[in-house]
């Protein structure tokens, strides 16, 4: 029977507990930087989770509140509830919800929360008629651990691009990581092993913007407790093995109409992106060195960021190669075209980085900007006189850079809001700060006996 309080949604989450015998809930969210968080209460609870919240101490969140203005509120979405698949057994199960932040002494949304940040940047979208959907294909590497339980960096197969075992010595993992996720209700379309030896990118089907960025935060939580489970560490950082290919998280995006016509898709064009895909584009890659401080927000991000090892570094755009920014991937119908954001990495925070993504996508389209021509040769092949006649400038080649053309974009920092966009950039400022005072063994190698 259905309490008085309690949405017919959150009624059927409290049946699926009772049916799954769940015991434990963990009430998700994450921290300006991307850092899943959660708070576990007994199942017991979800009732009053749903209709008064569940309190913390927002204060000992990176980015969040000060000590003195620290209690928030969390409030678990329904749709997000999936049991969790590395904690079942015959006895019991825990399960996950994604929550939304509120201020406690106001009521509203927490500002700092970066869930409600995209939900800002989609109700933009609302407001100009449309649906953002969003597939990302994130990467990571699987490396063995030593003796003491601690991550190396030594992969545990000799696999390379779309390899079949035995060489993809880590595809049952792979396969665990599929099962598991599925179990959880997400749909996913391909994986295979990538180009560098333990390395490997699982895809999403599309899904709403929400949706996909609720995803991508579960899934790294997913892979690496199923790598742990097979005596793996899974690793979202860029770039752990230097002069290989990083982990990237190309990002397709697509806007959908209130009649649910795609947007971006015009027949009639040679490339067959409609006006508005045209002007999206053209909207990211006005803003691309902004974006890539939220998109690729770690030191290590710009060490995959170089030019040779297939990840995009030219702000252009192409229908063929994959050395620009953003590619227009084939798309056999209607529904499927769509634009590909191939600079992300999957260190990034998923909710900022499809927020700034669509909010610069979205003032394309309202300013009518008007996108260049698509450049089809390999752009690595260019000389800096060819990419200066192209007109092809570069993305921010380390992360101090990235940071200062936040600070200086303003459609860009405001789309962060002014809590989360100060936060970020002080936060962002000291790490790369403490990585310039810091002496690597690359340094020491090179010098130390030299001079």
């Amino acid at each position: 029977m259905t309490s008085g309080n309690i949405t017919s949604t959150e009624q059927e989450v409290l049946d699926e507990i009772e049916e799954k015998d769940v015991d434990f809930l963990r009430l998700q969210f994450t921290d300006i930087l991307g850092t899943v968080k959660n708070v576990s209460v007994p199942a017991r609870q979800a009732e009053k989770a749903f209709t008064d919240g569940i309190y913390f101490d927002g204060s000992s969140i990176e980015g969040f509140v000060r000590i003195q203005e620290s209690d928030m509120r969390l409030v678990p979405d329904p749709d997000t509830f999936a049991v969790l698949p590395w904690r079942n057994s015959e006895e019991s199960a825990s399960a996950r919800m994604i929550c939304d932040v509120y201020n406690t002494s106001t009521g509203e949304p927490f500002e700092g929360d970066p869930r409600y940040v995209l939900k800002q940047a989609l109700e933009r979208a609302s407001d100009l008629g449309y649906t953002v959907n969003a597939a990302p294909e994130p990467e990571f590497f699987l490396f063995e651990e030593d003796e003491e339980g601690r991550a190396t960096t030594d992969t545990n197969d000799a696999g390379g691009y779309f390899d079949l075992a035995p060489k993809d010595l880590a595809s049952d993992v792979r396969r665990d990581i599929i099962y598991g996720l599925e179990d959880m209700g997400f749909e996913i379309e391909a994986s295979h092993h990538e180009v560098a030896e333990g390395q490997h990118e699982i895809n999403f089907e599309y899904e709403d913007a929400l949706s996909t960025a609720d995803n991508v935060a579960t899934f790294r939580t997913v892979v690496r407790a199923i790598a742990a489970e097979h005596d793996l560490h899974a690793t979202f950082m860029p770039k752990p093995i230097p002069k290989i290919n990083g982990s990237g998280m190309h990002t397709h995006l697509s806007l959908f109409t209130e009649d649910g016509e795609n947007a971006f898709h015009d027949g009639d064009d040679e490339f067959d992106l409609s006006e508005e895909a045209h002007a999206f584009t053209a909207g990211i890659l006005e803003h691309a060195p902004a974006i890539t401080a939220i998109s690729n927000p770690t030191v290590n991000s710009y060490k995959r960021l170089v030019p040779g090892y297939e990840a995009p570094v030219y702000i252009a755009w192409s229908d063929r190669n994959r050395s620009a920014l953003i590619r227009k991937p084939a798309a056999r119908i209607p529904a499927a075209s769509r634009i590909e954001a191939r600079f992300p990495d999957p260190s990034c925070n998923p909710y900022l980085a499809l927020a700034a993504l669509i909010h610069a996508g979205l003032e394309g389209i309202e300013k009518g900007l008007e996108c260049p021509d698509p450049v089809r040769e390999n752009i690595y092949d260019f000389d800096e006189d060819k990419r200066e006649e192209y007109g092809i400038e570069t993305l921010p080649t380390n992360l101090g850079e990235a940071v200062d053309a936040l600070e200086e974009d303003e459609i860009i920092y405001n789309a962060l809001g002014d809590h989360i966009a100060q936060k970020f950039v002080e936060a962002k400022s000291q790490e790369f700060q403490e990585y310039l005072v810091d002496v690597s063994q690359w340094e020491l190698d090179r010098y130390l006996e030299t001079f």
